[in-house]
C-alpha cells in the first residue's frame, strides 16, 4: 500500500471532519495483489445518534469508467449499529474493479444490510454530508484524484422504481436518506 496516498486521503478526511478522531476497521482482501479496504468512521457526524463512514482501498482498483476520477464510498444512516461500516467496507471490498459506482447505480444486497434496518439495496449518489469541495477532486497524489460517492440504503422495492422513472424522481419521493427503519418510499 502506498502509504503517502493514504496518509493524504486520511488528512483531507480530518480536515472535513474538524479534527474528529476516527475508528478504523480493515476489511481483508480477497483480490490478490489488492491490500483491503480501510472504513474510517465517526459516531455522532453529522449530529448525535448518527454514523458516517467513508471507505479507503475502492480507489486502489480500476475500472474502465474511472477517467476522471477514482471512487470511495461514504454512508451516513441514523444508527450507531458497527454493522453499517462493515457494509460499506463489504461493498467497495467485493465490488471494487467490477462496478463503477456512478451516480444512479444501485446495488441489491439481497439481505438486510444491517440487524437493525429491513433496507436491503443501495443507490450511488453525491454524498449528503459533504460540500462538493470536499467530496470532488481530492489529491492522493496519483494521476487521477478521489471522488466519494455517496451509498445510500434503500429497500429493494424502490430500485424497480428507479428503473422505471429514474433517480431524480426518485430523490423527490418523501424518503429520509439517514432513517434505516423506514418504511419504503415508493
Amino acid at each position: 500500500m502506498d502509504k503517502a496516498r493514504a496518509e493524504r486521503y486520511l488528512a483531507h478526511l480530518h480536515r472535513v471532519s474538524g479534527g474528529l478522531e476516527p475508528r478504523l476497521t480493515r476489511i481483508a482482501s480477497t483480490r490478490p495483489g489488492l491490500a483491503g479496504v480501510t472504513v474510517i468512521s465517526y459516531d455522532g457526524v453529522p449530529e448525535p445518534g448518527m454514523l458516517t463512514a467513508f471507505t479507503y482501498g475502492l480507489s486502489l482498483a480500476e475500472h474502465p469508467d474511472w477517467g476522471l476520477g477514482k471512487p470511495e464510498l461514504a454512508i451516513s444512516v441514523r444508527s450507531l449499529d458497527p454493522a453499517w461500516v462493515h457494509a460499506v467496507g463489504g461493498l467497495a471490498e467485493t465490488l471494487r474493479g467490477d462496478c463503477a459506482f456512478a451516480y444512479g447505480d444501485t446495488i441489491d444486497a439481497r439481505e438486510p444490510i444491517a440487524p437493525d434496518s429491513a433496507l436491503d439495496a443501495f443507490v450511488v449518489f453525491a454524498p449528503a454530508v459533504l460540500g462538493s469541495g470536499d467530496y470532488l477532486g481530492i489529491d492522493v497524489g496519483d494521476a487521477l484524484p478521489v471522488n466519494i460517492q455517496g451509498v445510500y440504503p434503500i429497500h429493494r422495492s424502490e430500485l424497480a422504481y428507479m428503473r422505471e422513472h429514474g433517480l431524480e424522481a426518485f430523490w423527490n419521493t418523501d424518503w429520509d436518506p439517514y432513517d434505516v427503519r423506514r418504511p419504503p418510499a415508493v
